[in-house]
């Protein structure tokens, strides 16, 4: 479990690395297909890994299967909603949300990473839990599999992240260290999660669809509109459709 865990930090800690291979601007072609795939992956994740494993545990419910994930889900985007709401965060196009606050620049993008980090480490502890706990729509290989894809898109986003760090003056090394601190939400995420889910087991469909929701807000409120403005949407729109496919590719393969 500790090993499946840790894998979507390494791969924000691994993209973050990668500020000291690459110049202080991040090319507008790059940032696009980064961004794109990761959105690929993260809806992927959402519909292979989370949602259609809660739908199979609605099964018995006939046609109101539909319900408890469409309540989880709808939750989901709630509750990224009001954390975007009340936690002072800055985008990659330098629009600034959230309330009022002292905070430095460079705060406020690692913050806007976190935000993005925090339901992908639910996400794992709750696919994590169900594995745990044997429920038998959740097997390990497809808790891995959710954890790899998660990691290969936050390979990307730790990248990315990293390069307006830079941009802002922020020294290497500590550009590598604000992009390792953004990824430290997922593992401490999914550890809570995995802590108070023997309370809430009979709650599994509702908690995956959480997950899909939350994950879902994300890719549509901040990395579809970031891949899609200005030139070379289409290289954003490809690169999706190449992180959708490897993230299935990974849950049927390993699920």
């Amino acid at each position: 479990m500790w090993n499946i865990i840790i894998i979507p930090f390494l791969g924000t800690s691994l993209g973050a690395a990668s500020v000291f291979l690459l110049k202080k601007e991040m090319s507008q072609k790059m940032q696009r297909a980064l961004t794109g795939f990761a959105s690929g992956v993260m809806v992927s994740a959402s519909f292979f890994s989370l949602l259609l494993p809660a739908l199979d545990q609605t099964a018995d419910m006939g046609k109101l299967g539909f319900l408890p994930v469409s309540v989880g889900f709808g939750i989901g985007m709630l509750f990224l909603l009001v954390m975007d709401m009340v936690t002072p965060h800055m985008h990659l196009d330098k629009c600034e949300e959230g309330p009022r606050s002292g905070l430095k620049r460079t705060t406020k993008l690692v913050l806007a990473v976190t935000l993005h980090n925090l339901p992908e480490g639910m996400a794992v502890g709750i696919v994590c839990a169900g594995w745990l706990y044997g429920n038998s729509a959740i097997s390990f290989t497809g808790a891995l599999a959710l954890a790899i894809g998660i990691a290969i898109q936050n390979f990307p986003e730790g990248a990315i992240v990293s390069m307006p760090l830079l941009s802002e003056g922020v020294p290497k090394g500590k550009t590598f260290v604000y992009g390792v601190l953004s990824g430290v939400v997922e593992p401490i995420g999914a550890l809570l999660v995995i802590a108070a889910s023997g309370l809430f087991i009979p709650l599994m469909p509702y908690l995956l669809s959480f997950a899909a929701g939350a994950m879902i807000y994300v890719v549509v409120e901040e990395l579809i509109p970031e891949m899609s403005e200005g030139e070379h949407s289409n290289i954003g729109t490809i690169s999706f459709a190449m992180g959708f496919i490897l993230m299935m590719a990974l849950d049927v393969g390993l699920g």
